[in-house]
């Protein structure tokens, strides 16, 4: 009887402290909290508001180093540098999901947007290997391990039909992953929030304010350094995502030519139309960040013509006319995000 005795009253006061704590945790005051740190070589910002006030940043981080390990290039153990090193993995089926998306918006756009671009973006010096000396051979030889069409998904596994063939997922891993982190916080109870990295936003709710959250467009000015003036336009975002691509943050200039870092997949060159920029609207990032920059290669009349296939997409387009004027062409239903 005794020894029973003693062993209840111990277990009782810890269930007493459980509910307590617990108790406390939901009757704590939800407050806004902003996270930022980075990834795939990019900076985040996080806004959330969180049911208990308490801080996520650690298992924030956590959950992006996990995504880090399947799409970033940049680390030689990631899922993505394994394929391209021909060496066998086991695919996440986060992967599988982002390489299915990948190749319907690369039958969508004629190729536009190609994940298979990664031998000509490190050519050209916006990818994860140096730059090379770009001649037409060269163009050429790359081009023969180019092209969505030569690679493919069989029992889990990614086949190429050249062993040279790599993957580059940044121009829509970024997007997929504002998407992941948003479910996340969904998850732990967030009804609002605001994701953003390198520039694709994912949103949901108000914000501290108990506004929409406001997404501003950048001028597709080189020189602009985001400040108030350098601003296009805003957009309301309310439980939507937004991404914009354009050739004026990630260029560089050699013997007086400007080259931007959106490659032609058929060409092997940097894409030269007259789209300054592109703003998508989608109800998933992955899909906004992919089609803006399938647009920024397909140009301002084909990306027009492109848009009137899809649902749900929304687009904001920044192009020079023939005298070189800054121009805008948006989708009817775009105006109704616009901020007054």
């Amino acid at each position: 009887m005794y020894p029973e005795k003693r062993f209840n009253l111990p277990l009782k006061a810890l269930l007493l402290l459980i509910l307590m704590a617990v108790f406390n945790q939901c009757t704590s005051p939800a407050k806004y909290i902003f996270n930022e740190g980075q990834i795939y070589g990019t900076v985040y910002h996080i806004v959330y508001e969180s049911p208990g006030g308490r801080d996520l940043k650690p298992e924030i981080d956590k959950e992006l180093q996990r995504l880090n390990m399947i799409f970033s290039t940049f680390n030689p153990e990631s899922q993505i540098s394994k394929v391209n090193r021909n060496l066998p993995v086991d695919l996440d089926p986060l992967f599988i999901r982002c390489f299915n998306t990948s190749m319907g918006i690369s039958e969508l756009s004629d190729g536009a947007f190609d994940i298979t671009v990664a031998p000509l973006v490190n050519a050209w010096g916006f990818g994860f290997k140096n730059k090379e000396n770009i001649t037409p051979s060269l163009i050429d030889s790359l081009l023969l391990i180019t092209g969505y069409t030569k690679v493919f998904l069989e029992n889990g596994k990614i086949e190429k039909e050249n062993p040279g063939i790599m993957l580059d997922m940044s121009a829509i891993a970024k997007g997929f992953t504002c998407d992941l982190i948003g479910e996340f916080l969904a998850g732990k109870g967030c009804a609002h929030y605001m994701v953003e990295i390198g520039g694709e936003v994912v949103a949901k709710g108000v914000n501290q304010r108990g506004s929409v959250w406001n997404i501003g467009i950048s001028k597709p000015d080189e020189s602009a350094m985001y400040a108030q003036e350098d601003i296009q336009t805003v957009v309301k975002l309310p439980s939507r995502a937004l991404a914009t691509s354009g050739n004026y943050r990630n260029f560089y200039v050699e013997d007086g030519k400007k080259y931007g870092h959106e490659i032609d997949p058929h060409t092997g060159y940097p894409a030269e139309t007259n789209l300054l920029s592109a703003t998508v609207l989608a109800n998933d990032c992955m899909t906004a960040d992919a089609l803006a920059t399938a647009f920024m290669v397909l140009g301002l009349e084909r990306s027009i013509e492109m848009h009137k296939k899809l649902k749900n997409v929304d687009v904001y387009f920044i192009y020079a006319d023939d005298s070189g004027f800054n121009k805008i062409y948006m989708s009817e239903r775009f105006g109704r995000y616009l901020s007054e």
